[in-house]
């Protein structure tokens, strides 16, 4: 182990020790859960950012909440940060036998033979007296809903539960959006309309299982477009914040709010907006 390595876990061993650190000490693997997820969107947005400096120190922070589960992992004898690298080293090397053993592996030959590679020996490790209920099982439930959709379509594909074009996904697509809209429509009072608070509920419960089918079918349309929906959605956001600020920067600049500007005149600094990111685009 490197010394960088070995020194990192004897910091931590030391925040972590009787007269180290008190938050560091009442920390668990349950209160740390937050920090990870975090610290790893801030990684993802160093990347989206090409900020290398930025990616060194947010990848140094993940970093930080594996030693530190470690650390807590071997207070109680659990596993220790060499368990964990060494079990890594030996998945790798398990599951990249045509890098490491190539002469009984000759059949991989592209990408999608390592994929497909990968799944099969994930299968085979799993214990032999476990016994599967679902392709499904294995995908975390408290994934993002975009991701795990995507995640839950892909698993199901690779068992030979799948459309066989785009065509048929879009008329589904087309199909879950007339379903949204007609669940949408029953939402609006009618003359005469005596529906009770429970039918009522029923209606937006409706709304809401539609819109979600219609979400899912979106999914399933960036799947086959080779589309990652959570990069693409967050993409999509983070131009809307700017075309946003833009507008926000031109209407303090006229000394008014958001409120006092015209429908007119907040398209037109949208579409500057848009015009100004057309030019930075390469």
């Amino acid at each position: 182990m490197s010394a960088a390595i070995s020194e990192l876990i004897a910091i931590m061993a030391r925040l972590r020790s009787p007269d180290g650190c008190p938050w560091d000490r009442q920390q668990t693997h349950e209160s740390l859960k937050p920090y990870l997820l975090e610290e790893t969107y801030e990684t993802l947005e160093a990347i989206d950012n090409h900020d290398a400096s930025a990616l060194k120190e947010e990848l140094g922070d993940v970093l930080l909440q594996v030693l530190f589960h470690a650390q807590i992992a071997e207070e109680r004898s659990a596993f220790t940060f060499e368990d964990i690298a060494m079990a890594l080293s030996q998945k790798l090397i398990r599951r990249h036998p045509h890098v490491f053993n190539p002469e009984q592996d000759t059949d991989i030959k592209t990408a999608h033979d390592v994929s497909q590679k990968w799944e099969t020996i994930k299968r085979k490790e799993r214990p032999k007296n476990s016994i599967p209920t679902s392709a499904l099982d294995g995908i975390p439930k408290t994934a993002p809903a975009l991701q795990r959709a995507y995640q839950v379509q892909k698993r199901a594909s690779k068992n030979g539960f799948d459309w066989t074009s785009a065509q048929p996904v879009l008329n589904k697509l087309s199909e879950e959006c007339k379903e949204l809209q007609q669940a949408v429509a029953q939402l609006i009072p009618q003359p005469n309309d005596s529906g009770s608070h429970e039918a009522l509920t029923h209606r937006s419960a409706r709304v809401e299982d539609e819109f979600g089918d219609v979400l899912f079918s979106f999914v399933n349309m960036a799947r086959f477009l080779k589309v990652n929906p959570e990069e693409s959605l967050r993409k999509a956001t983070n131009r809307f914040m700017t075309r946003f600020q833009h507008v926000e920067h031109q209407v303090r600049a006229s000394h008014r709010t958001i409120g006092q500007c015209t429908e007119e005149e907040l398209d037109h600094y949208w579409e500057e907006a848009k015009s100004i990111e057309k030019q930075h685009t390469p």
